[in-house]
């Protein structure tokens, strides 16, 4: 493998990729505590947990990332990370109020959603149960 003084980085949402682009440096958090990325960095495979993901450019501007869990792939020059939520933020204070804006926002839809799907299981199991019943002429 070549050394380069850059690596290519893929940050994907289940809907839509939220960066690609070259990077110099990447700054994360796993499991097992916060990691720091260069271009030339060994190969691997990480879990990432709800954190902060800062990208350092080639010019030095950072691009800061709250995310929710995901995973983190390093082959070669490339890394592919897939998390399952993700905001671009400007600076950390305004970072933290998208975060809680839009993981919030989902965070209650889902569990109205899921309070709907446990209803409609219910009434699904009651009907069964009914239709178990011996009828009586």
């Amino acid at each position: 493998m070549s050394l380069s003084a850059e690596m290519q980085v893929t940050l994907r949402l289940p809907t839509r990729t939220l960066y690609e682009g070259p990077a110099t440096r990447l700054f994360a958090e796993a499991e097992n505590g916060a990691f720091g990325m260069l271009p030339n960095h060994i190969d691997f495979v990480t879990a990432l947990v709800p954190s902060v993901l800062v990208l350092t450019l080639a010019d030095g501007e950072e691009r800061i990332f709250g995310i929710d869990e995901g995973i983190l792939v390093k082959k070669g020059h490339h890394v592919d990370i897939a998390i399952r939520r993700g905001v671009q933020g400007s600076d950390l204070a305004s970072l933290r109020e998208t975060v809680q804006e839009s993981f919030v926002e989902v965070d209650e839809e889902e569990r109205v959603a899921r309070s709907a799907l446990s209803r409609l299981e219910a009434g699904i199991v009651r009907r069964f149960a009914d239709l178990q019943r011996p009828r009586t002429p």
